[in-house]
């Protein structure tokens, strides 16, 4: 079940691979993730000391009142890979060009996931490439229910 979905990933880049990664939270952040209170927007994962992180990602307070004073939303955390695909996401995000993003967040047998993209992001005139084709394939399925 998908809690979390980067929305312009897919519009922003051309995502070339997929991985699943676990995310290491807090107790209230896993509460606040299933009652979808968190964005993906603007998040990206990055490789360090052969561990993955995921830096941006905002996570808001299941209970504000409760939440410890020196809480932070957008924290930096710990992404859980075995060590090959680690090895893999470093060389690709070494490329240049090639970035890792997150996808979405979703559950898998009671734990909280990640979809991680590496993704090479696109030029302004392929978004409105994509924008034109969009907008076209609309006019063209209104066209076609006002006639039949």
């Amino acid at each position: 079940m998908s809690l979390l979905e980067n929305k312009k990933a897919y519009f922003d880049y051309e995502v070339l691979e997929k991985f699943d990664a676990g995310i290491k939270l807090l107790g209230f952040e896993v509460k606040a993730l299933k009652l979808k209170r968190g964005s993906l927007i603007g998040s990206h994962a990055i490789i360090r000391g052969g561990e993955a992180f995921v830096v941006g990602m905002k996570i808001m307070p299941y209970q504000p009142n409760n939440t410890p004073a020196d809480y932070d939303t957008a924290r930096t955390r710990k992404l859980l890979l075995a060590k090959k695909e680690i090895e893999h996401l470093s060389v690709k995000d070494s490329q240049k060009g090639l970035t890792l993003i997150p996808l979405t967040i979703y559950t898998k047998n009671g734990l909280i996931k990640m979809s991680l993209g590496v993704a090479r992001g696109l030029k302004k005139y392929d978004k409105r490439e994509k924008i034109k084709e969009r907008d076209t394939r609309r006019d063209v399925e209104r066209e076609l229910k006002m006639r039949g």
